[in-house]
């Protein structure tokens, strides 16, 4: 009688088990995103970050910004204020009869302003306006302007400069005076806080917030480009800037031309 062949001790816990209870099979790892779409994320994702970026530091730019007016914390050989504004040169005229500085540069002087008219517009200033203020026709930005400070300093050999413009206006003035100096310690800033410019406020006002906002990347412009330069005279970005005008016309000496 032929025997029946012994039943195999793995039926039970092997091959029957795994009948009843088959393997789990493994997912199918996802297909990664096609090269363009991904491509395309990454793109996305830094421009979202640089606008951020950019964001945040338009919001640290208008919170350094001057809201009071203050004298400058010491005296200086002398006092530049940039045009822009009759407030600015107001008080900056007011700083030189303070004793704050011995002489006067107003850079950026419209051609057809005078001696005369900046007198009418402060007559209890009179004399001091004809003998220490000095007027500036050729700077046409705020390059010019850096490099009519310096040969101005230069020419009455003044080490320390009381800078006067708008509160706005004050960081990329004193980028451009520091680059065309080479020293951020002579330079004494006094911000003039413009009439009407709430900076607390800047989100209600669409006229500040774009006036803010188109400064804010003038500044950025202004501190990248003078990190590849060696001298403002020689700058490609002043002659654009200044339409089309040569830098050597922007630093012409001042006695070269005669004043009103």
């Amino acid at each position: 009688m032929q025997r029946a062949p012994a039943p195999c001790p793995t039926d039970a816990i092997g091959w029957a088990w795994n009948e009843r209870f088959p393997p789990r099979r493994l997912a199918a790892p996802a297909h990664p995103l096609p090269r363009g779409r991904r491509a395309l994320w990454v793109c996305s994702l830094g421009a979202g970050l640089g606008a951020l970026a950019l964001f945040a530091g338009f919001l640290v730019f208008v919170g350094a910004l001057a809201r009071h007016e203050r004298s400058p914390a010491d005296r200086a050989d002398g006092i530049v204020a940039l045009t822009g504004g009759a407030q600015r040169i107001g008080d900056a005229i007011d700083l030189l009869a303070g004793g704050y500085g011995r002489r006067l540069l107003i850079t950026g002087v419209n051609e057809r302003t005078s001696r005369d008219e900046i007198a009418r517009l402060n007559p209890s200033q009179r004399a001091l306006i004809a003998c220490c203020v000095d007027l500036d026709y050729r700077a046409r930005n705020t390059i010019g302007n850096a490099i009519e400070t310096r040969r101005w300093m230069r020419a009455h050999r003044f080490s320390t400069v009381a800078v006067v413009t708008s509160n706005y206006h004050m960081p990329r003035t004193l980028i451009e005076l520091d680059h065309a100096l080479q020293d951020s310690d002579r330079v004494l800033p006094h911000p003039v806080v413009t009439e009407g410019l709430d900076a607390d406020h800047w989100w209600q006002s669409p006229p500040t917030a774009k006036l803010l906002a188109s400064e804010y990347v003038k500044f950025l412009a202004s501190w990248v480009r003078t990190r590849f330069e060696d001298d403002p005279e020689r700058s490609r970005a002043a002659i654009l800037i200044g339409r089309g005008k040569p830098v050597k016309m922007v630093a012409e000496p001042l006695m070269m031309r005669g004043i009103d």
